[in-house]
């Protein structure tokens, strides 16, 4: 656990979660270039699935926000 000397400033699931979130904020970020990058080719297959994996990171983002934001208010799930 994370903390400091006489209070807990984050748990170990609490910055599991957080790095989780920050990884996949990241990668939908990215998958814009990748994005353009493809359509700059004239790949719009592999746009597309581009498009589906952002698509996906999103919503897995998403649920490790509610899980962030339930965890952070009761310690636990």
């Amino acid at each position: 656990m994370v903390s400091t000397a006489n209070s807990r400033a984050m748990s170990n699931l609490e910055y599991d979660l957080l790095t989780a979130l920050q990884n996949k904020a990241e990668a939908v970020k990215a998958y814009d270039t990748y994005i353009k990058d493809a359509q700059d080719m004239g790949s719009e297959p592999c746009a597309n699935l581009f498009q589906q994996l952002k698509q996906s990171d999103m919503e897995q983002a998403q649920e490790l926000r509610r899980h962030l934001q339930e965890v952070m208010q009761k310690g636990k799930m």
